[in-house]
Formats: C-alpha cells, structure tokens, sequence
C-alpha cells in the first residue's frame, strides 16, 4: 500500500500523474488514509455524498496545507464563499438573507458579551445557531485564536457536513434544532399544527407524495430560494408605524424599551445596528416583499381571500399583544420615574430595556423579560404557524397573567416605599402624549 502510494506521488512530482490524479486528488488519498482511523464516520459521511460523485476532495474545502496529525490547525475551515465556488447562486441568495447576518444580530443585543464564551463564540448557547451567519476572516481567526474550536462555517448548518445532503436540508427536522424552544418554538408549533401533522405524514409514507403538506421550506424558502426573511421579523416590530392611533402608540412604546427609540421618540444609535443587522423590515415596501412571498405559497393550497385573512389574524393578535406589553412597560416605566426604583445606568432611556433579557436586574423587570420573548412570541408565532393552542394557552393566556403580576408586584412596591417613607408619590402613569410622537418620517 505504501508503495503503491508513493509511486502516485513519484508520478505526480513528475508530471505524469494520469486525469484525475492532481495534487488535491493525491492528497485526497492521504486524507482519506488517515481519518479512515481518525475520524471514520466523516469519511463515511463524505464517501456517500454528492461531493465524492462529483470529484469534490478534501483539498477543495480544507486546502492543501495540512498534511499530518501534528499540523491541522492548517486546515482551512470553509466559509460561504468556499461553497461558492459551485454554488454561487444559492451563497448569493444566503447572503440576501437573514441567515447570513444572524452572527451580527447576536452580537448586536447590548448583553451578548456578559454570557459565558461557551454560549456564545462556544456554541452551547446562541452562538450554536447564530455561527450560521457569515463572519469575516479576521473574526474567523479571531474565533480560532480564542479556541472556540467549530462553528465558524455557515452552510453546513443546514447541508451537514460531511454528506452536504441537499435531501436532508429540504426536511422540516433541518429547521428544527434552531427554531424550537424558549423564544422561538416554530418546531413545536409547525408540528403540532395540522400543516406540520400532514407535512409529517407525507414525509413517512402514510400519505402520497403528490398530497399537500407544507415544511418550513414550502413557505420561507420559495422555490428553493435561500434568501430566509420575514414580514414581520423576530421582534415583531417594523416601520413605518401603524395608522391604527392605539397600536401606534403601543408600538412606540416597545420601540422605546428596546432602545430604538429615545424617551421623546427620536431614532437612536440602535436603530442603526437594527438596520445593519436586518432584524426588522423598516420599510413599507421591505414588509410587502416579504407578505407578498407568503401569499404566493399560501395561493398554491388556499384562496387568496382566505390565506389574506389569515395572515391578518396573525396582524391583529400582534397589535393586542402589543397593548399588553405597552402597558406592562409603561407601568414599570412609572416606578422609574417616581423613584420606586432605581434605573440601570447602562439603560439609555426613561424605560425598561428589553434587550437585557435574563439580565433584567429586579423580578418585576424579569418577568417583563419573560412576558416580551417568551409569551408575546408565542401569541405571534403561533398565530402565524397555525397553532391556536401556542397563540392562545402558551402566548395570550401567559401575557395576561404576566400583566397582573407585574400590577400587583408595582403596587406592592409603591406600599413598601410609603410605609419605609421614601418618596412614594404616584405620579400619573408614564403616557405615551408624555414623550414627543415619532412620525415615520423621522425614523427614516
């Protein structure tokens, strides 16, 4: 074997390797030799994938540096544009999307840093889904330096490595391991709705191929499109602002608490990491785009009267959610403000930041954490997955529990600082006519 080997590698030094044996594809033979022993299921996994079939080495990926176990720091980690190369079509509809920039969503959220590095460039926490986003070569190495070891890649998030399997990224399971769980439980509704129990049942057998049965790609990745977006966004949140006076002035003051919006109404420095980091459609047309996109998909199974309605039921169950929160907001806002409670320095306006998430700092501001990502998403989400048990038990239910206590738990606070004598006088609820009204125009 080792002769023989070597005898390849004479051939080639001389030019007189016959087609099909270059330089990656001798290098290729020493690669396989050694992760056979190594790492022999990602051999496995490349040797039954479309890659091995069509003549993709190892070389093409990891380059030709590494060449033994004391080197493989050398071996280049593939990137967006490795996969390029070939795929450009699909790398530059990712790219459009709202996978590429997830890794700069992550980072954008002002308490991203305090989590231990193992949830975050580690991958055990949000940096586990978010390493699909598209990272540069200097964070790339950066990341490497730092050890966190994988998850520098973007594709293979969905195509695992080694099979690359196009078969396995068009199953809803591919979505499943990232959209499921605390804020985002989009596995959980889909496959509890009747579109997912029928995409389900599809997908075993029990029902024909040619039956309907929608999967997360059937409505988010049209035609195999990769540029991933949606209308409404994670956050529920866009602009231009409603028409609707209520909502308006309720998405103001959420606006306000995730620090897009100063305490008279004015864009702040967020507004732009929001922009660049395309967390939410902050154009009219932007939202159209997406909402057309659904339509067109949901007019392949339903009528477009039907399918508008209920892409409008989701609207509405956003807008009362929204009063909800507003009011849970305004609420704690007003503890602020009459010195019931300290305000974090680190909070840019006269509100709750909502972005702290778990780092809220008292229960009151922590269970308005849970009552924005996780209940407020459910009422939405669910509503737009077709799950009426998540939008209504897992979401509505949740967020009007959460009210009460949080009124209850202000009460008692204002009772505590009248009978300790501190300054406990009730000033008129913080009011959105307090604070300067915003109009879409200033927010451009």
């Amino acid at each position: 074997m080792k002769a023989g080997l070597m005898m390849v590698f004479i051939f080639a030094a001389l030019g007189l390797a016959p087609a099909g044996l270059r330089a990656e594809n001798v290098g290729n033979i020493k690669c396989l030799n050694c992760h056979k022993r190594a790492t022999p299921n990602v051999v496995m996994d490349w040797k039954f994938s479309k890659h091995s079939s069509e003549g993709i080495t190892c070389a093409h990926c990891h380059g030709l540096e590494h060449t033994s176990s004391k080197d493989s720091e050398k071996a280049k980690l593939p990137q967006p544009s490795t996969c390029a190369k070939c795929h450009e079509e699909q790398v530059a509809q990712f790219r459009r999307g709202k996978h590429a920039i997830s890794w700069a969503a992550m980072k954008a959220m002002p308490t991203t840093h305090m989590l231990p590095m193992a949830l975050t460039k580690g991958s055990r926490g949000c940096g586990s889904c978010h390493k699909i986003g598209e990272k540069s070569p200097e964070e790339v190495a950066k990341l490497k330096a730092e050890g966190s070891g994988y998850g520098h890649a973007a594709c293979d998030s969905c195509h695992t490595r080694h099979a690359f399997s196009k078969v396995e990224a068009l199953q809803p399971q591919a979505c499943q391991t990232c959209h499921m769980g605390f804020d985002h439980p989009q596995w959980e509704m889909y496959s509890t709705s009747k579109h997912g129990v029928r995409g389900l049942l599809k997908q075993s057998g029990v029902l024909p191929k040619t039956a309907s049965g929608p999967v997360c790609q059937t409505c988010h990745m049209q035609d195999g499109d990769h540029e991933v977006r949606t209308p409404w966004g994670y956050l529920a949140v866009r602009l231009p602002l409603p028409e609707d006076e209520e909502w308006r002035k309720d998405q103001t003051t959420i606006l306000q608490a995730l620090g897009v919006l100063d305490t008279e109404g004015n864009p702040t420095a967020r507004l732009e990491i929001f922009k660049a980091a395309d967390v939410a459609r902050l154009t009219q047309e932007a939202f159209d785009i997406e909402r057309e996109k659904l339509l067109d998909t949901c007019t392949q199974c339903h009528s477009e009267r039907f399918a508008s309605g209920e892409l409008a039921k989701g609207d509405e169950l956003i807008k009362k959610a929204d009063h909800l929160l507003a009011e849970a907001i305004l609420i704690i806002a007003s503890l602020y403000q009459d010195g019931i409670l300290d305000k974090p320095e680190s909070y840019t306006n006269a509100f709750p930041d909502l972005l702290t998430f778990h780092d809220a700092p008292r229960p009151i501001e922590q269970r308005l954490f849970l009552m924005h990502l996780e209940h407020r998403m459910r009422t939405f989400q669910g509503a737009f997955h077709a799950n009426p048990d998540y939008a209504l038990w897992y979401g509505w239910s949740k967020m009007v529990q959460d009210l009460t206590a949080i009124q209850e738990m202000a009460e008692e606070l204002r009772e505590k600082a009248r009978n300790t004598g501190e300054h406990c006088e009730k000033s008129d609820t913080v009011t959105y006519t307090e604070v300067a009204k915003p109009t879409n125009q200033s927010l451009k």
